[in-house]
């Protein structure tokens, strides 16, 4: 059977989850060549059913499910889900791309951004390929180009992420907070530590001795990771902000040889993944709402000089979180993986 023929047995481990629900529904709509798919999750979200390309799909206990015989495990179940599972699968033959930042940073697992470092998905001695932080990936996605033709020495970011990356429970709370507040009740936060309704929280994960979130830190680790520059500086803030879905980020870099707005903006314009809303007028920017949600580009606007450095860019880049952020690009690694045979 030839590469063009074959089907693949596929398994979406923490299918009922927000990301896992998406990556089915990508899934179908790249029409991926899927023999088999098989539905997984814990023991308290199996016995269900999920969609899949129109059909109902019955989800299985992972914890009971042998791997043997599965081509691609997409995994976005967690962490300490992933150290547990994702060998198992691995060792029974299956290509794992996980979602978590289980293996992100180690050096025998490559960290990919299928429109970055493609080629990185092939050097995997263990059968695992990381997906990055939803951070990390959009802000990539942009960079890169601007990074290989001009060199990109520091990069300082702050992040404006939508709850729909803390889970469906960050989901429900926003949107009872709202409700709640609008009829003059009290927030009641229990999903994050203070009120996220009509809120900014410049907290994300766990604080560091740094001072900085491992949020904050993964944007570090991770450009460095997958750009192959461990020489590039970040500076970064990541806020959580009441926005359902759609990852936000103001950022300004310092680059090696100087960079005009226009040739920033003709190289992302031809760049994969990315799309330029950048027009000086009300409106002519990208926003969570109105580009991202939904959609599979990275929106890149707002594009300008830094007047207070020599060699600095301003970027505007908003893409949604659960698509591009996580689903979409484990998909796009899986066709990469497909296109081997």
């Amino acid at each position: 059977m030839s590469t063009a023929e074959r089907r693949f047995t596929v398994a979406v481990v923490g299918a009922t989850g927000a990301v896992g629900e998406t990556m089915l529904a990508i899934l179908a709509e790249r029409q991926f060549p899927v023999g088999k798919l098989i539905a997984l999750a814990s023991e308290r979200s199996a016995g269900g059913d999920v969609l899949f390309a129109g059909r109902k799909v019955d989800v299985h206990d992972l914890a009971k499910f042998d791997p043997t015989g599965v081509d691609i495990a997409l995994f976005s179940a967690g962490g300490s889900v992933s150290k547990e599972y994702g060998p198992k699968f691995a060792a029974a033959g299956a290509v794992v791309i996980d979602n978590s930042s289980a293996f992100r940073y180690d050096d025998d697992v490559p960290l990919v951004v299928s429109e970055v470092n493609p080629e990185a998905v092939k050097n995997r001695p263990r059968g695992i390929i990381a997906n990055p932080n939803c951070s990390t990936m959009q802000m990539l996605v942009a960079l890169a180009p601007i990074h290989r033709e001009y060199g990109i020495e520091r990069i300082n970011v702050a992040t404006y992420q939508s709850v729909s990356g803390a889970g469906r429970s960050a989901l429900e709370e926003l949107g009872r907070q709202t409700g709640a507040l609008l009829n003059f009740q009290e927030a009641d936060p229990q999903r994050f530590p203070v009120q996220i309704a009509f809120n900014l929280i410049p907290h994300i994960d766990d604080f560091m001795e740094n001072g900085y979130t491992k949020e904050e830190m993964k944007l570090v680790w991770e450009t460095r990771k997958i750009l192959g520059d461990d020489s590039i500086q970040v500076n970064p803030t990541a806020v959580r902000v009441p926005v359902f879905y759609g990852h936000s980020e103001a950022v300004a870099i310092e680059t090696t040889r100087k960079v005009t707005p226009e040739a920033a903006r003709a190289l992302l314009e031809n760049a994969p993944g990315v799309e330029v809303v950048d027009e000086r007028k009300p409106g002519g920017y990208p926003t969570p709402v109105t580009h991202a949600s939904g959609n599979d580009a990275v929106y890149v606007g707002r594009i300008r000089e830094d007047f207070s450095h020599p060699r600095g860019l301003n970027l505007w880049i908003v893409s949604d979180n659960i698509r591009k952020g996580a689903a979409l690009n484990a998909v796009q690694l899986a066709e990469l993986v497909a296109k081997e045979g």
